[in-house]
């Protein structure tokens, strides 16, 4: 059987091509040969000229303006057929020999004979050529020959155009040479044999039927020269009286060759034409040829010559011929027919030759997997030879079908122009489950055909390919054994060698960790001077809860995502491998994959025991601006370097998780179930910026302050990287705000542009905040809640590009957190209000107030409109429950007043006394509103300072506030407001005590402490040291002149009346002096101020009473 055949073969001319002359370099054989083989179909019209007629032709139809004739060129020539007498086509008609005459020898006499040499085993050819290219300039200059051509170097249209020519003058002499041949049968006769014929014994029958075979024989012979001569109607005239004459003789094999012929001749004559009434008669008459081939065989069975192969090469020719999709079922049927037929076949090339063309026309017909069937069982004859050339041919044929079996190399795969509109497709495509064993056996047989062909890169990827996708379904001892052939196909490779195909481990993106140097890179606006503006950070942390969530989730928000890195900062990527085989994987090398070559990549070595997973960090620089593709690893493993996609292990774990995928890597090394992380398909890639790294003074850890610790923060900035900073913005942002009290930046503006590597510091003071409820109750330790700190957002920049066209460079953010863990420091127990009066002392001019000794001049204060002393203190009761001391300190903010010092130690409690006689309000007027009353209050409060100190540096401010409201409460009015009236009694005359059995004249004082005139009635009594009434009754001890009881008087605003009277103290002693009033037509907010209940309700207003010491006369 040969190759490619089909209905027209019969009409080619078949010409060996042969190298000669010397070893010719593979670039100038391949041109010299396509040179001859584009001109494989001649039309008649152009060999014309070269053609003459010596006598007359035996081709009378011959058509010299439509007709054609047709090569097939066979490089290297090929071995005589025993069949060429039933066939002219198996013939070598002619030989064309090319020598490249640089590479041989500079003698054309030895080309000469080379020629003559080559030719020999050809004795069928008709016309022999030698072509000689290249000539020297002394070898165009010997004298022409004529069985040499030179060919002297010349452009290529120039050598296609000579080529031509000379082709067709070939054409022209075969020509001539048919007609010889014809002329020659038809007068003479001639004797054609074929293996059918070439038994040794023949009786008398089997020679006299042989002479009347002869005939019929010659006829269908010269019909096949008709037709290599390209005149089908002689042709067909001739196949005619040939068809006759074998079906009277009974020339059943003969009879079939004649009809083929016939056949062709028809599609020859009729060429460019396409009816389906000639279609039926192709179809009817070649089911007629296969029908006599099969005959031929079983008549001449007992010959043991086969005819078989004459049948299936007519099946295949028909084949051939109706190979397209409306006749697909007859097509695969003839084809199946011919597969069964090759159990006849004792030849194994044949069957090589009949599975090749079977499989080559279910492919063109589009039946994949038959095609790959039947590739496969030329693969499995191949290797069935014993040689590397046997099993190089099985490693291609092999590699044909892995399309087709899903197993086919990465380098193979056509890269898909959508992958998310193609993935669900491309899945199903790629994990066919119930194709796994028939995958399995396709790569075990390209590894085993790999080996024996000495491809050890073949070998790895198809090792590679098939632990990777089917390593569940082989056995721990299959598993090593393939790590074993990877090694040994690894040593026979050279270092640093690349496969396209990945194996072990699988490996998946992790997590993509921003830094927040990457994502607070900031726009600057260069007609915004405050560029920083509006772009606030919503807290020191990649993730925070109050972010606005967006629809774009999971890979699509992946895929939409934009990063931005900076040329010469570090960046990493978390990525998890997983080894899910029996034996421990070492990876020499792991770096991240980078097609953009702006990035270098640092590689790290692991170590993955078996059925384990193992997370990875993997880092690199980007080197230039610009974007940066990186869709995977480059992994140095089992000895070679192989690429890892990202892409491909999510469609394995989307395949497993929809059951198409044998088992998911991950899940059986125990790793957890990751969220679907996709590599951002934006990166972009900016020029160098300046980098400040910020350090806080005494580590990065929490500062832990007591509720109301002041202490002051260092913060170091540096800059880290290769750009200087010219301008920096701080602020403060986030919670608890108040805590920072100062930011001590001034010296900053001093020391910028800060060079890289130039390192600058500036203070923060911080104040403690008060634990709320929420803190108390979350926590039993009472400490604040994380998140709870205020940070410092600095914003900086480098220059300004010089050149005006470009952009403006971006700033950047950065984010300060002050990390304050506030602890509670001293727990308030309780809070009381104490009230106590003493009386004063008696004194001439109410203005003059005599006042006790010095302790007590510090703590308690007289009050200039009354004559008692007035003891307003504020009691708070703290405990403290940690492990220091604390002093606590109250002053006043107006006068720097101090009092001593009070000591808490661990585990006890003491009570602070605040006084608040110092905070009366001037005066109570109707027309002030509540609010400002409000507010007066609040800053009254606001006055009292309660500081601590604890240990050397340790120090701080209690909030009192609070604990002050609480324990005031409602009696806010009746502690900081004055009395509506105060009352003081005064002696007249100055100088001498006040002694018994004398008149003194006195007076009261009677002060209106609001802002209207108030009227009222006064009176004025006066009591013992028993407290009873001494002016009146018949014990009165005590006589008065003047009216003491129901006085009028009307005291105008914020003014002072007196009352004069005169008493005579019959008795000496301590008496004391109190004068009342009754308010009459009160104000509503005097009646307010009282809490009457009714408008009309009378106001009682008393003084406190004045200490009156009597003393005897001498």
């Amino acid at each position: 059987m040969e190759p490619d055949v089909s209905i027209e073969t019969s009409r080619q001319i078949r010409v060996a091509i042969l190298p000669i002359g010397g070893p010719i370099p593979t670039s100038h054989l391949r041109e010299y040969t396509s040179l001859i083989a584009r001109h494989s179909r001649l039309d008649l019209a152009s060999v014309a000229s070269f053609y003459t007629e010596q006598q007359k032709s035996p081709f009378s139809q011959q058509p010299w303006d439509s007709g054609s004739l047709s090569f097939k060129f066979v490089l290297g020539g090929c071995s005589a057929s025993p069949w060429e007498d039933f066939q002219p086509c198996r013939k070598v008609l002619a030989v064309l020999a090319i020598c490249h005459l640089p590479s041989s020898s500079p003698h054309l006499d030895a080309v000469a004979a080379h020629f003559v040499d080559a030719c020999r085993p050809y004795g069928s050819a008709l016309a022999t050529r030698c072509f000689a290219f290249c000539p020297s300039d002394a070898q165009l200059a010997e004298k022409k020959r004529e069985d040499i051509v030179l060919l002297p170097s010349a452009d290529r249209p120039t050598m296609e155009h000579h080529m031509l020519t000379l082709l067709q003058d070939l054409a022209a002499s075969l020509l001539m040479e048919f007609e010889k041949w014809v002329l020659r049968a038809e007068s003479t006769g001639t004797i054609l044999k074929t293996p059918l014929d070439s038994q040794s014994s023949l009786g008398s029958e089997e020679v006299i039927k042989a002479k009347k075979r002869r005939l019929g024989r010659a006829q269908k012979t010269i019909g096949d020269y008709c037709l290599l001569a390209g005149s089908p109607a002689d042709a067909n005239a001739h196949y005619s009286t040939a068809i006759e004459l074998a079906r009277l003789t009974g020339d059943v094999f003969w009879h079939a060759g004649a009809l083929e012929g016939s056949v062709c001749a028809l599609l020859v004559d009729r060429v460019g034409q396409q009816d389906p009434a000639m279609e039926d008669e192709v179809k009817y008459r070649y089911y007629t040829v296969i029908q006599l081939y099969r005959r031929a065989f079983l008549q001449d069975n007992a010959q043991r010559v086969s005819t078989v192969s004459f049948e299936l090469e007519a099946t295949l020719k028909l084949a051939r011929y109706l190979c397209r999709r409306e006749h697909s079922k007859e097509v695969a049927d003839l084809l199946m027919g011919a597969a069964d037929g090759a159990k006849s076949l004792i030849d194994a090339s044949d069957r090589l030759i009949l599975f090749i063309e079977i499989a080559r026309l279910f492919g063109s017909l589009g039946y994949r997997r038959k095609a790959a069937f039947f590739s496969r069982q030329v693969a499995q004859l191949y290797s069935q030879q014993e040689s590397v050339t046997a099993a190089m041919s099985s490693l291609q044929v092999l590699t044909l079908t892995t399309d087709v079996y899903r197993v086919q190399s990465r380098k193979n795969v056509k890269k898909e122009q959508d992958v998310s509109t193609n993935l669900p497709q491309s899945i199903v495509a790629l994990f066919e489950s119930h194709w796994s064993t028939i995958q399995m056996v396709v790569l075990r047989e390209i590894l085993m055909s790999s080996i024996r062909a000495g491809d050890p890169l073949s070998a790895w990827g198809a090792g590679a390919r098939l632990l990777r996708s089917f390593y569940p379904l082989i056995t721990p001892a299959g598993q090593s054994g393939l790590a074993s052939s990877l090694s040994n196909a690894a040593d026979r490779l050279p270092s640093g060698t690349r496969c396209a195909d990945p194996c072990l481990p699988f490996i998946r993106l992790h997590s993509f960790p921003f830094h927040p140097s990457q994502t607070d890179i900031i726009k600057r606006n260069p007609t915004k001077k405050e560029w920083w503006t509006g772009s606030a950070p919503t807290g020191p942390f990649i993730y925070t809860p109050f972010s606005k969530s967006g629809s774009n989730t999971g890979s699509n928000a992946a895929k939409d995502q934009s990063i931005t890195w900076i040329v010469g900062e570090p960046v990493q990527v978390l990525v998890e491998l997983a080894n899910p085989c029996s034996f421990e994987i070492v990876v020499e090398s792991i770096y991240l994959s980078v097609h953009s070559r702006n990035f270098d990549a640092f590689p790290v070595t692991v170590t993955l025991p078996p059925n384990t997973s193992k997370t990875v960090l993997l880092s690199g620089i980007p080197t230039k601006p610009g974007p940066v593709s990186i869709p995977g690893c480059i992994v140095h493993c089992f000895g070679v370097i192989t690429e890892h996609l990202f892409k491909e292990v999510d469609n394995l774990l989307l395949g497993a998780a929809q059951g198409l995928v044998l088992s998911d890597p991950f899940r059986s090394c125990g790793s957890g179930k990751v969220k679907n992380v996709t590599f951002p398909s934006n990166i972009n890639v900016l020029p160098s910026l300046p980098l400040l790294v910020s350090n806080l003074v005494g580590g990065a850890g929490a500062n832990v302050l007591y509720e109301g610790e002041i202490r002051d923060i260092t913060v170091n900035l540096t800059n880290a990287g290769s750009v200087p900073v010219e301008e920096v913005n701080i602020s403060v942002s986030g919670k608890n705000l108040d805590s920072v009290i100062k930011v001590d930046n001034e010296k900053l503006g001093t020391v910028f542009p800060l060079k890289p590597g130039g390192e600058v510091s500036f203070t923060i003071t911080l104040k403690a905040w008060q634990l709320g409820i929420a803190d108390t109750e979350s926590d039993a330790r009472r400490v604040s809640r994380e998140g709870s700190s205020p940070y410092l957002v600095i914003h900086y920049a480098g220059p300004l590009s010089s050149n005006p066209e470009e952009s403006l460079p971006p700033g950047r953010r950065l984010v300060v957190p002050l990390n304050i863990c506030v602890v509670q420091g001293l727990r308030f127990v309780q809070a009381r209000l104490l009230s106590m009066e003493i009386p004063a002392r008696f004194a001439e001019n109410h203005t003059v107030i005599e006042n006790g000794p010095d302790p007590v001049k510090t703590l308690v204060k007289i009050d200039p409109y009354k004559g008692s002393w007035g003891l307003r203190l504020l009691e708070l009761e703290l405990s403290n429950r940690t492990d220091v001391v604390f002093d606590l300190t109250v002053s006043i903010e107006e006068d720097d007043t101090a009092y001593h010092k009070t000591r808490i130690d661990r585990d006890y409690s003491a009570r602070v006394l605040i006084p608040l006689e110092h905070f009366k309000l001037p005066v109570l007027d109707e027309i002030s509103p509540k609010p400002e009353l409000n507010a007066s209050i609040t800053a009254l409060i606001n006055k009292i300072k309660v500081r601590w100190h604890s240990g050397r540096n340790s120090h701080g401010e209690l909030n009192v506030k609070e604990a002050v409201q609480l324990a005031l409460q409602g009696a806010v009015l009746d502690i900081l407001l004055p009395d509506p009236l105060t009352f003081g009694f005064r002696v007249v005359k100055d100088g001498d005590p006040i002694r018994a059995c004398e008149v003194t004249a006195l007076e009261t004082i009677v002060r209106n402490n609001t802002k209207e005139t108030i009227r009222l009635s006064l009176s004025v009594n006066c009591k013992d040291v028993a407290g009873e009434n001494c002016c009146e009754g018949h014990d009165a001890t005590v006589l008065w002149a003047g009216v003491l009881n129901n006085i009028h008087l009307e005291v105008p605003p914020l003014k002072e009346v007196a009352h004069s009277f005169s008493f005579y103290f019959l008795v000496p002693g301590d008496y004391s002096l109190q004068a009342s009033a009754v308010i009459i037509d009160a104000t509503e907010v005097l009646h307010a101020r009282a809490r009457t209940r009714t408008p009309d309700e009378p106001i009682f207003c008393r003084g406190s009473p004045f200490h009156v010491e009597v003393i005897g006369t001498t």
